[in-house]
């Protein structure tokens, strides 16, 4: 089979750009004919298996003189967020990446194009080829950029009710499909989130020590919780008393961040943390899974998530899991992974799908530290077996639509 993969951003960073190459490489192995379309700037080193075309649509650049379009409004690279988007930039979006699409579609001739996102350069690719068989995936920010920006929102709406399937990764997405874009219940699959196994596994490197290690990975933001994390800490502190000195408990944060301000304003947080704050950068898969194997607690206080792979690879390493209780994750999670050793931590309350109510921050970051002291106490993990998790089913059931 000849199959186009088509993505707005980068395709080896975050969430989404993990599914596409994850999904790209199984199709490699599998023997099938592939392209690769996406948003990238042009000192980028874009990774794809060995003889998958690439079609790079650069971004800074004479015919698209912004910053890469994020589906989220915090990136881990500099970025452009959808709502800032004019009408001009608009157009200049849809040239570019039509020039490239086309010339896709012509040298390779796809049987299936699959679009990441169910936002604007899918439903582009809808209206500019309909006789093609083309699949969209939902990525989770791709529904709530839908409900809090206007940019084309009925242009989108009808287009992506004109694909011929869309992928969810659960429960929670599918429901969101069917209300924002209206697309019909028989069109809908949910298809869940891989990992891959052979780079996240137990390694058995846990130092034989007293301290705890707790670790983070994701981008480092207020939205993805980091902040009310740090605090958290202080309040830990306070509930254990001398139960957990200074030197026992220390907190690793994976991952980088497009907002500078944001980003000064979480270290000088850190300093003020009673524990060791490490800020490790943004480590490539196999540096993470080290982290992790050298880890005791995996913690993921966002606000808003799909489907969260990062917990999904502590876990096949060995850590316990502290995360917010997302919709959607508790039950998928659930089914994949029974009795995994996970605390999930009420959310607190919200506004426009992702940004917290200020005032309900501080019983939420009571909770959070509630649930650490309760991990931390725990000191040992119960072995989550996450074998039925893979990208290859996924792969296999995407083209099969």
């Amino acid at each position: 089979m000849r199959i186009l993969s088509i993505t707005a951003q980068k395709p080896n960073s975050t969430g989404s750009g993990v599914y596409l190459t994850a999904l790209v490489k199984e199709y490699a192995m599998d023997g099938h004919e592939q392209a690769v379309v996406a948003g990238v700037y042009e000192e980028d080193e874009v990774e794809l298996p060995e003889g998958v075309s690439f079609y790079p649509v650069y971004f800074n650049s004479e015919t698209l003189p912004f910053p890469i379009a994020g589906m989220s409004d915090e990136m881990p690279y500099k970025s452009t967020r959808y709502c800032d988007m004019t009408h001009e930039m608009a157009e200049q979006f849809r040239k570019a990446f039509l020039e490239a699409i086309e010339r896709a579609v012509e040298e390779l001739k796809p049987d299936l194009i699959l679009c990441h996102h169910l936002y604007l350069l899918t439903a582009i690719v809808r209206e500019r080829f309909p006789g093609h068989r083309i699949y969209g995936f939902c990525h989770n920010t791709d529904l709530r950029q839908m409900r809090k920006t206007e940019l084309e929102r009925e242009y989108i709406r009808g287009q992506i009710q004109a694909l011929d399937r869309v992928f969810v990764p659960q429960r929670a997405q599918e429901e969101g499909v069917k209300e924002i874009y209206g697309v019909s219940p028989e069109k809908i699959a949910r298809l869940g989130m891989g990992y891959n196994s052979d780079i996240f596994r137990p390694e058995d490197k846990r130092p034989k020590d007293e301290v705890t290690r707790l670790i983070f990975a994701g981008k480092i933001a207020e939205k993805k919780g980091v902040m009310s994390l740090l605090r958290s800490l202080s309040i830990v502190g306070e509930l254990a008393g001398e139960e957990i000195p200074r030197d026992s408990l220390k907190l690793s944060l994976a991952g980088s961040t497009g907002n500078e301000e944001e980003y000064k304003a979480i270290q000088e947080l850190a300093k003020d943390c009673p524990y060791e704050v490490t800020f490790l950068g943004r480590l490539s898969q196999a540096e993470l899974a080290a982290c992790y194997n050298e880890s005791d607690i995996f913690v993921l206080p966002s606000f808003f998530e799909g489907i969260p792979l990062v917990a999904i690879e502590a876990l096949s390493c060995g850590d316990r899991v502290v995360m917010t209780d997302l919709p959607g994750v508790r039950e998928w999670l659930g089914s994949v992974a029974e009795g995994a050793d996970v605390i999930y931590v009420p959310l607190p309350e919200m506004r426009n799908t992702d940004e917290p109510v200020e005032e309900a921050l501080p019983d939420f970051e009571r909770r959070l530290a509630e649930a650490l002291l309760m991990s931390i106490r725990q000191r040992h993990t119960r072995p989550a077996d996450v074998s039925g998790i893979s990208w290859k089913k996924i792969a296999a059931a995407a083209i099969r639509g």
